[in-house]
């Protein structure tokens, strides 16, 4: 049966502009790191992708190895976009990314043009589109020219493929040399993606200013600290849970000392009539700089629930102040090599 959305799509998500850009996104968006591979139904994937856009979510993030296996989430998504999505591809921003490793041997990683603009080609065969709306460098490559990484996102929108540029885990520091490098090629970086949480707090102290500075648009991505800023782990780790597998969240990070500022950081979430999902985003979003918030959803329900957190984005300073004395930093930041050039 054709997919028909609701017609109230847009009554109630908020739209933010990316940096200084034309583009907007929502305050709330979905990504397809987990629970989009192969390993999942489609009726699932389809569901929760039917459900978002519905609920006025309009940017879907990818990258080329999200599965799994990789490349399966960009195949998912390909499905989708043939069966239900192709009639409204002017409603929605699609992104997609490479930099990690995505096939065997000196090309299948890493920031060279060869690896950029081939993954892209084969992302857009995987996703069944004639461009991307954005296409990110995945992470900093310390032993490619800078200029070469981002000249092969200048070409990937000069050729039509991507219609805007974007970093992800770049520095404060490498993210203004590359939003020069890239302004004198006059494709501006639009936006960048690091990892930002309420237990993974490292874009504070430099790369926000920098940002604002130069008029980037920020989206978080794991703003739920992969899971640890939900009900999930209140009571220890549960069976079944990504920390109970070996996956991106070790069982190492779940300390006592990292349950008893989440049950707190839970009870103040309580106090405001949020799930400690919404405050944990809606925190994220308190920094006008943060263009959206990335999640992920592995169900329709945990997707509502999460997306109700644009219903109270508002903090008092008194709640602010109490949130800082649990929200500290751990070693949530898997991602942090990249950053640290």
């Amino acid at each position: 049966m054709p997919y028909t959305p609701s017609e109230s799509r847009y009554e109630r998500m908020l739209y933010r502009r990316t940096g200084r850009s034309g583009l907007k996104l929502p305050a709330v968006s979905l990504g397809f790191w987990w629970n989009f591979g192969h390993d999942r139904p489609l009726e699932t994937s389809r569901a929760i992708v039917r459900r978002a856009f519905d609920l006025g979510v309009t940017h879907f993030d990818l990258a080329n190895n999200y599965g799994p296996p990789y490349g399966s989430a960009e195949e998912t998504f390909g499905v989708l976009m043939e069966q239900d999505l192709r009639p409204f591809r002017d409603e929605l921003v699609v992104s997609t990314k490479a930099g990690y490793d995505m096939w065997p041997g000196p090309y299948g990683e890493w920031g060279s043009r060869k690896y950029l603009l081939s993954s892209l080609d084969q992302s857009l065969k995987r996703m069944q589109l004639d461009y991307v709306d954005i296409f990110y460098s995945h992470r900093f490559d310390p032993e490619t020219p800078l200029e070469e990484t981002l000249g092969a996102l200048d070409s990937a929108v000069r050729s039509g493929k991507a219609l805007y540029a974007g970093i992800s885990s770049y520095s404060a520091e490498k993210t203004r040399e590359a939003a020069t490098i890239l302004r004198d090629l006059e494709t501006p970086v639009l936006i960048h993606q690091p990892s930002y949480s309420m237990l993974n707090r490292w874009i504070e102290p430099d790369l926000l200013d920098a940002l604002g500075d130069l008029g980037i648009g920020c989206i978080a991505f794991s703003p739920l600290a992969q899971g640890m800023l939900t009900s999930k782990y209140l009571a220890g780790i549960p069976e079944g849970s990504r920390a109970s597998w070996p996956s991106s969240l070790s069982p190492h990070l779940i300390t006592d000392e990292a349950l008893e500022n989440i049950r707190a950081l839970n009870d103040l979430a309580a106090a405001r009539g949020q799930t400690l999902a919404q405050m944990a985003i809606a925190w994220v979003l308190r920094d006008e700089r943060v263009t959206s918030a990335l999640i992920g959803a592995s169900s329709v329900e945990q997707l509502e629930d999460n997306i109700a957190a644009v219903d109270r984005l508002g903090f008092t300073d008194a709640e602010l102040a109490e949130i800082d004395r649990y929200a500290i930093d751990g070693a949530i930041n898997i991602w942090a090599a990249s950053s640290e050039h």
